[in-house]
């Protein structure tokens, strides 16, 4: 079990201090924070066996924060608080699909967590399944995004709105991912838009590589963002026991703003799939720029290459051998007929 209580430093870094003292061979990082709230007010738990006894004879809800547990870690609280195996095998696995699914009275709520590495200018992803009952949550995060301790002190400083129960921890979570995805569509419209200047300008190279990159990261976006609005109609409609009837409207809103994100990367996606198109036409019309160029350089050659061909067989016989003038007149004429050629490809804009 655990023993020793586990507090976050309230300056909610991602690498915040933590005063714990695990009876079990648990990494000091698995246990992020453990606390009981009544009527929205926050009691220090020693363990979450002593947590749970504390829910049932006094009322209130404990609110469990793991960090990238394995399953032998979840079997303890699972055990406790009467987890689905599926469950607990679903949130100890990253890489899950978004979804909200319900295991009697505990609801498991899988979503993905992204955040922009300006370092390399990509789309990084994590994940946060969060156990729900009407008497403790469970959030399990996976990865860098989606820090939860900043929820957890913005929940506490509002404790009118955290008397709702349980389930307003889990909208507090879900509202934490749908702002971040907030942030990273404008991040993506930002380099978009960049990258369309980019395109087209006069520069000769190619930005297919470029665009195929940012066209994966739309991809990866999508994926955590599509399924989850069908995801959530269950809580939007507040037919969940255990949960309060007056957090459905607080759902519906966060819905919006994932339907708002949704359709900005379909709107990402095809702008970067026309881009990709009007990069390949601008290589194809290059191409048939220089062909042309290359062709009007080569008919233009073709003449004097004709003539000194012709003068360099060898006969006795041809016009003006003889002719003191011969060779200027030709170079001459050469040299006009070349300038024509010029000036007629010029005017065509081949040159």
């Amino acid at each position: 079990m655990w023993s020793g209580q586990c507090v976050e430093s309230s300056n909610g870094h991602a690498h915040a201090r933590h005063r714990c003292a695990p009876h079990r061979a648990y990494a000091d990082t698995v246990i992020r924070d453990l606390a009981v709230y009544r009527n929205g007010i926050r009691h220090e738990a020693i363990d979450i066996t002593h947590a749970w006894h504390d829910v049932i004879e006094n009322g209130g809800f404990l609110w469990l924060g793991l960090v990238e547990p394995t399953a032998e870690e979840l079997q303890h609280a699972a055990a406790v608080l009467g987890l689905h195996p599926l469950s607990v095998e679903d949130a100890a696995h990253p890489h899950q699909r978004p979804k909200v699914e319900i295991f009697g009275e505990t609801t498991l709520s899988v979503f993905k967590t992204v955040f922009y590495d300006d370092a390399v200018s990509a789309i990084d992803t994590g994940e946060v399944a969060v156990f729900t009952s009407s008497r403790f949550v469970v959030t399990v995060r996976h990865g860098i995004g989606a820090q939860l301790a900043t929820t957890r002190h913005t929940l506490e400083a509002d404790p009118t709105f955290l008397a709702h129960g349980a389930y307003s921890v889990l909208h507090a979570v879900v509202d934490k991912v749908a702002d971040d995805y907030l942030v990273i569509a404008d991040e993506l419209e930002t380099d978009i838009a960049a990258l369309e200047r980019q395109v087209f300008t006069d520069d000769a190279t190619s930005d297919a590589e470029a665009i195929y990159r940012l066209k994966r990261e739309v991809i990866e976006f999508r994926r955590a963002v599509r399924p989850l609005r069908q995801e959530l109609e269950r809580l939007m409609s507040g037919h969940v026991a255990g949960m309060a009837n007056e957090l459905a409207p607080f759902f519906r809103d966060v819905c919006d703003h994932i339907e708002r994100v949704a359709d900005a990367v379909e709107g990402f996606d095809e702008l970067l799939a026309g881009m990709l198109q009007a990069d390949l036409a601008q290589i194809q019309v290059r191409q048939n720029s220089d062909m042309r160029r290359i062709t009007a350089w080569v008919a233009i050659a073709a003449v004097p290459t004709m003539v000194a061909g012709l003068y360099g067989m060898n006969f006795d016989h041809m016009p003006e051998l003889r002719w003191r003038y011969g060779y200027p007149m030709v170079v001459a004429a050469l040299v006009a007929a070349c300038a024509l050629l010029w000036r007629r490809f010029r005017k065509a804009g081949w040159l």
